[in-house]
Order: C-alpha cells, then sequence, then structure tokens
C-alpha cells in the first residue's frame, strides 16, 4: 500500500464529507430562521443526496474511462462552496439549490478517488479502503461541531467557515495531482487477480450488494438527518447537545471502519458485512429505548462503530464483483446507493410531522434484518 498517496486521498475525503456533516447540523437554524417543517427541513438533505444520484453514474464512468487528478481537487471546492451559500442565501428556495450544488461536488469526488485507492491498496484493499473511509467519518464528525460553532457565533453566515479547510486541501491536492497520478499508475494490474481486466464480472451479486448498501444509508442518513433534532425535541436537550451526539456517532465510526477494514483483509470482507448487520439488529430499538442523553448517546456510538465496519467490505465487494468498472462500483456503493439512502429521509420527515421524531426512527429497527438477509445472499468473489 502506497500510504502517503492514501493520506492525501483520505484528506481530500474528510475535507469532502465535512460538508455532508454540517449540512444536518445546519437544519434546527435553518427551522428557526424560516419557520420549516420537519418534512421541508429534511428536503434540503434530500436535494443535496438528489443532485448526487443523478451524477454519480457520469462521474463514475468518466472515473474508468478519463480519470483526471484535477477533479479531486475541483470536488472538494465545489461540495464546500454550496454548504457556505446555505448560510449565506436569503430563501428557502436558494438554500435547496445550495444544497444541490455540494451535493454534485460530493458525488464527484467519491469514484475518482476510491478507484484511486483501489488502485495504490495493493494487498491491503480492506485497510486501505479503511483509512479512505476514515477520512469521510472524520468529515462527518468535525462537521457538525464545525458548522455549529460558526452558526452560533455569527450566525447562518457563518457557514462560510467551510471554505477554510477547503481552500487548504484544494492547494494541497492541485500540488500534488500529479503524484497521486503516478502513484495510481504505478500499480500492476497482474498484482490484483480478483480485479484483473480478465476476470468477469458478476452483475448479480452486486445488484444485491447495491441494495445493501440502500439499506446501510438510509440507516446512516436517517441517524445522521434527526439526531440533533432527537436530542433536542424527544430528550429535552439542547442544539449544542445534538451535535455533540452527531459527531460522538461520526467519532465512533473512526475505530469501527479501521477495525472493519483490518478484520476484512484476514477474514474475509463477506463476513464482515454479515457480522455488523447483525449487531445492528438490537442496537437501534435499544437506542429509541433508553430514556436519557447519555446512555443514548453511548447507543449511538455502538451503532456508529457497527455501521462503520461495514464500509471497507461492501466498497471492496463491490470492486470485486465489477473488476472491469472498479470507478463505476466505486461510484454505485459509494454515491448512487448511498444517495437513495439518504433519499428516504423525507419520507421518515413526514412520518415525524404526523406522529413522531420516536416513531420516524423506530421505522429503521427492520433494516437491519433485510440487510442481514442480502448479506447471507452474497457469494464470496474468489470462489466465482
Amino acid at each position: 500500500m502506497k500510504h502517503r498517496a492514501v493520506l492525501l486521498l483520505s484528506l481530500g475525503h474528510a475535507v469532502t464529507d465535512i460538508n455532508q456533516g454540517a449540512l444536518p447540523a445546519l437544519l434546527p437554524f435553518l427551522i428557526a430562521e424560516y419557520g420549516l417543517s420537519y418534512a421541508a427541513a429534511a428536503f434540503v438533505v434530500f436535494a443535496a443526496n438528489s443532485a448526487s444520484t443523478v451524477v454519480q453514474p457520469l462521474f463514475g464512468h468518466l472515473a474508468d474511462r478519463v480519470g483526471k487528478p484535477w477533479l479531486l481537487p475541483a470536488s472538494v471546492f465545489v461540495a464546500s462552496v454550496g454548504v457556505a451559500l446555505v448560510g449565506v442565501v436569503s430563501s428557502y428556495a436558494w438554500v435547496l439549490a445550495a444544497a444541490i450544488v455540494s451535493g454534485i461536488g460530493v458525488a464527484a469526488y467519491h469514484p475518482e478517488g476510491a478507484r484511486r485507492v483501489h488502485s495504490v491498496a495493493g494487498d491491503e484493499k480492506g485497510m486501505a479502503m479503511s483509512v479512505f473511509g476514515i477520512g469521510g467519518t472524520v468529515g462527518f464528525a468535525v462537521g457538525p461541531a464545525l458548522i455549529t460553532a460558526a452558526v452560533l457565533h455569527w450566525g447562518l453566515g457563518g457557514s462560510v467557515v467551510v471554505m477554510v479547510p477547503a481552500c487548504l486541501t484544494v492547494c494541497l491536492l492541485l500540488q500534488r495531482a500529479s503524484w497521486v497520478a503516478r502513484s495510481g499508475r504505478s500499480a500492476q494490474p497482474s498484482e490484483d487477480p480478483v480485479g484483473s481486466a480478465r476476470a468477469k464480472d458478476a452483475w448479480g451479486p452486486f445488484v444485491r450488494l447495491t441494495g445493501l448498501v440502500i439499506g446501510r444509508a438510509t440507516i446512516f442518513y436517517s441517524l445522521n438527518t434527526f439526531i440533533p433534532l432527537y436530542v433536542l425535541r424527544v430528550l429535552r436537550g439542547s442544539a449544542a447537545a445534538g451535535a455533540t451526539a452527531l459527531t460522538l456517532f461520526a467519532l465512533a465510526g473512526v475505530l469501527g471502519n479501521l477495525l472493519g477494514g483490518k478484520v476484512a483483509d484476514r477474514m474475509g470482507h463477506r463476513s464482515v458485512a454479515v457480522a455488523g448487520f447483525c449487531l445492528l439488529v438490537p442496537l437501534i430499538p435499544v437506542a429509541l429505548w433508553v430514556p436519557n442523553q447519555v446512555a443514548a448517546m453511548i447507543v449511538l456510538m455502538a451503532i456508529g462503530a457497527c455501521l462503520a465496519s461495514t464500509y471497507s467490505p461492501v466498497i471492496i465487494l463491490g470492486q470485486q464483483y465489477l473488476p472491469n468498472h472498479i470507478g463505476l462500483s466505486s461510484g454505485v456503493t459509494l454515491g448512487i446507493a448511498v444517495a437513495i439512502g439518504g433519499v428516504t429521509t423525507p419520507i421518515l420527515g413526514r412520518i415525524a410531522d404526523l406522529y413522531s421524531l420516536w416513531h420516524a426512527l423506530a421505522v429503521l429497527a427492520i433494516l437491519p434484518v433485510l440487510s442481514v438477509g442480502l448479506a447471507l445472499t452474497l457469494p464470496p468473489p474468489a470462489r466465482r
């Protein structure tokens, strides 16, 4: 594994996903500013994820055919500009437009970044993808805390703070763009017999894997969107407590992601994916049952770790099922399927408006059961 290249790509991932973490944390402030309903607030996240869904196939195809290093800094910049504008614009319609811009930037980074991680990972693909994923997890963790502190201090206009890490990272990626490209080209196809161009694509298992990723993303985005509001409205906490819960949820994913990738390289990616979803089956009901903030945060951290442990296994499985379309596979498992999962947030927002936030999140309890069933149908790629 080429460690410097993986770390640089992970840094870009972190700064890109700061924006994904920051957007849900802005919802309480947008509700106060514009008098939004739960569904209207959740639609902001829906707009960003819908944009990712629409453009992700194009970026995945371009990553396979004409991937360029400059796409990485450009996507970081666009993703950050979108979130910065969310707090600056003067109407709900412009908030949605800014969220869409951010979603396009996020969509552009993931397939190209994951394709290059795959090319420099050597025999440690699980660990390399975990390091890449940890960058995203750290971004999700830093985003809520960064944006909440800025908005509490400067008002909604404080959302422009996301441009500070973005500009620094863009400069670094531009400076190192040719170096990352050389690192990617240095990986020989013969080093990866499963992913070699002579292998056949297994579309059936990949479609089932996509369903698994959609279930995982639905759980993640629903919790990531509604945790701040749940702490605020159901557990009677403050806005700062809601942001803290969201940060702890994401930080717990760092450990889960790292352990998941390391164990998957030794025991198999499918086994780790099945185990991670099995652990989620009891954890979500427990999170809704506990009555206080401290207990809820502890359980949420366990959920975050289990969700993150499946991150690199499902991405690597997708790349192994489609060895001739690494970029497309990465675009689907990191983008389309994830975005489809995010599209469900307005549905849960509507349930919350009609009933309560508790009932909306209780719907999620069935998804780990369905995900375990799908994971058990996946064949080990080496045995195809």
